[in-house]
């Protein structure tokens, strides 16, 4: 369920902001591993799932609220758009990041910055959270027919909406 009011804000925005450095770190770890895949010809399943977590993990981030999808995703867009336009900046910058992967002679982040993967991701989240919300018709069925049953239960059993004559 999403999160509503200012408290809702507060709380996404924490909640994207915390998960910035995890996506980020996600998103270099599963880029160097299809880098490896790809160099020794080989699958790379390794990559393609930590990718696909850096992606449930923005999908989560929607689903909480505007709030957090915007705040993990603008940065992660800045960062992107710095990677393309300033390439050696964002290196730069990116070599000033702590190493959490074993060094491997470049910063953190500088695959995947270069190969657009922040951008792509940053930008995907930013676009879902300018994106009005709006439920599935599924979602709406579903619920429709959860407060008919609710309601025939209540009303003794009966499971059907009334007709305009039992109405009045």
């Amino acid at each position: 369920m999403p999160l509503r009011g200012v408290i809702g804000i507060v709380i996404g925005t924490v909640a994207g902001l915390a998960a910035l450095p995890v996506v980020y770190y996600l998103t270099e770890a599963g880029a160097r591993a299809l880098r490896t895949a790809y160099t020794s010809f080989a699958p790379g399943p390794a990559g393609l799932g930590l990718l696909a977590a850096a992606a449930v993990l923005a999908a989560l981030l929607r689903g909480l609220s505007r709030s957090a999808a915007l705040a993990c995703g603008a940065p992660l867009a800045a960062v992107g758009v710095l990677f393309a336009l300033r390439l050696d900046l964002a290196v730069e910058l990116a070599g000033r990041l702590p190493r959490l992967l074993a060094p491997t002679g470049e910063p953190p982040g500088a695959l995947a910055g270069a190969t657009g993967l922040y951008a792509l991701l940053g930008l995907a989240l930013a676009a879902s959270a300018a994106l009005p919300v709006r439920p599935s018709g599924r979602l709406d069925s579903l619920r429709r027919l959860s407060r008919r049953s609710a309601t025939a239960s209540r009303a003794g059993g009966r499971s059907r909406e009334p007709t305009r004559t039992e109405r009045g």
